[in-house]
């Protein structure tokens, strides 16, 4: 299917979603210490959304995930679960959250560095945020999606990184997920041309080994085939009429 073009009236509203996602993002930073529970952090969250946002957790219950929150540590990729793990000094881990409001999505992520942690840690959450902040930096409209995967698999094998390839950004709306897909890799020039009014995420999963996955008896946590460590950054980003807006950016942060 076809991406969807947003109004203006859907625009503002996805500006609303995406601004709460990164507050609960920015609230549970200070929170992310050793010692802290994967599960406690889920709590955190999950009342914050309700309680303080009037919001509503979009993981919860999607497909039938059963946390508010995803937390991805270490060698995790994506869709960690959040539990009785205890946080560690050195730990790397990946927080989504994804809210919605007045029936639209904002989704972002990032990685927070637990205590002291290693240089191939640092590096490999540098990388992937630049290779994040690389696509984000591209998009307006005429070019297509092949042009921002490319970017972002160069820029990640020029790194002796690699780029996940089962999982990828996503159109976002009304619907959690919607077309176009957004690869991290690919050939530049192929797949769809942005417009104005298209809606979708940008995160790149990058692991510090090779690209493979597989995916754990839950059903939903992903790892590296090879126990690597891995890294994500999230953004929701809309295609302006000559660029394009983070809608899940807050003022005085960095892309």
């Amino acid at each position: 299917m076809p991406a969807t073009v947003k109004t203006t009236e859907q625009i503002d509203k996805m500006r609303e979603a995406g601004r709460l996602a990164g507050e609960v993002l920015r609230m549970v930073r200070d929170h992310v210490k050793p010692g802290i529970t994967t599960g406690e952090l889920d709590q955190i969250c999950h009342d914050y959304i309700i309680n303080e946002q009037q919001a509503i957790p979009a993981p919860l219950n999607y497909r039938g995930f059963p946390k508010s929150i995803c937390t991805s540590v270490n060698n995790v990729i994506c869709h960690g679960i959040p539990g009785e793990k205890k946080l560690k000094n050195g730990d790397i881990i990946n927080v989504d959250i994804t809210v919605i409001k007045d029936g639209f999505h904002g989704d972002t992520s990032k990685m927070f560095q637990v205590g002291d942690t290693g240089v191939l840690a640092q590096r490999l959450c540098r990388v992937a945020h630049e290779a994040m902040k690389l696509g984000i930096e591209m998009v307006r409209p005429g070019i297509h999606l092949g042009d921002i995967g490319h970017a972002i698999q160069t820029h990640v094998e020029q790194n002796r990184f690699s780029v996940v390839r089962e999982y990828c950004g996503h159109g976002i709306g009304e619907e959690f997920h919607e077309d176009p897909q957004v690869l991290h890799y690919g050939k530049p020039g192929t797949r769809e041309e942005l417009v104005p009014g298209m809606t979708f995420t940008i995160e790149p999963m990058v692991n510090a080994g090779k690209r493979f996955c597989r995916l754990l008896p839950d059903g939903w946590t992903v790892v590296t085939k090879d126990r690597s460590l891995s890294a994500q950054w999230e953004h929701t980003i809309l295609v302006t009429d000559d660029s394009y807006e983070v809608l899940t950016r807050l003022e005085g942060d960095d892309i």
